[in-house]
């Protein structure tokens, strides 16, 4: 997609600036490749949720309103989104504003020029997404993606990468529905927050509240970072049993 129709947000005209050593060759070109990117995952994210019954489609995170997507270059290319609010464009940050029908977005762009902090990140064991996203000061996500640049931010990669995150918050949302019929709805709402706010501790500590008496759960949530979907299919195993 053009970036002339996207709104382009920046506080210094032209000062754009993702300088990224294995990216494309300049800002612009860098921005173009990123918002081409995004927009993809949605597309296919939004294709895979055309097909679902609509109860199942308005409970999926990206369709509850307005986000922002990160974009942060550290060794690996960090893309995360967000409900929490950003400040404004100030120096030489840059925001894009864009939308697909109910999906709407702003992208934001972020390397060691922007936010020097994100210079001490080291990710040479491998991507380091809890501490970029502590340096950007973002504590709950919807999704984080993480891509190298080049291949992996053409449309292919993109569509995969929209379509299976569609269907895990799809899977994600039935599941709450089949556990609000098994457990207090209140605290199932509870935990479904906790999901959808990217808190995998929290969201373990609910599910655990659910069903005291299952090992395996009380195991879960001594867990440094729980897999959020391993929790609730232990959880549904749990009280299915006890139905």
């Amino acid at each position: 997609m053009p970036l002339g129709r996207l709104a382009l947000r920046t506080a210094l005209p032209h000062a754009g600036t993702i300088r990224y050593a294995r990216a494309m060759a300049g800002p612009e070109a860098m921005r173009r490749a990123m918002a081409d990117y995004v927009r993809t995952v949605h597309e296919a994210y939004r294709a895979r949720a055309a097909g679902l019954p609509p109860a199942v489609r308005a409970r999926m995170p990206l369709f509850a309103g307005p986000f922002t997507v990160a974009a942060a270059g550290v060794q690996s290319l960090h893309v995360i989104a967000t409900r929490e609010a950003l400040p404004e464009p100030v120096g030489p940050e840059v925001a894009l504003d864009d939308a697909l029908g109910e999906l709407r977005w702003t992208l934001r762009f972020f390397d060691p020029v922007v936010l020097p902090p994100l210079g001490l990140v080291d990710e040479t064991r491998g991507p380091a997404g809890a501490e970029v996203r502590r340096t950007l000061g973002i504590s709950t996500h919807l999704y984080h993606l993480v891509v190298n640049p080049g291949a992996e931010l053409g449309p292919h990669h993109a569509g995969h990468a929209g379509t299976g995150l569609a269907n895990a918050h799809a899977a994600a949302a039935q599941d709450y529905e089949t556990l609000r019929r098994l457990a207090p709805a209140g605290l199932v709402d509870e935990l479904e927050g906790a999901w959808v706010a990217g808190l995998p501790v929290a969201h373990a500590l609910v599910a655990s509240a659910l069903a005291p008496d299952d090992p395996a759960l009380a195991e879960l949530a001594r867990e440094p970072r729980p897999d959020p979907t391993t929790v609730r299919r232990t959880l549904l195993g749990a009280l299915r049993e006890r139905a």
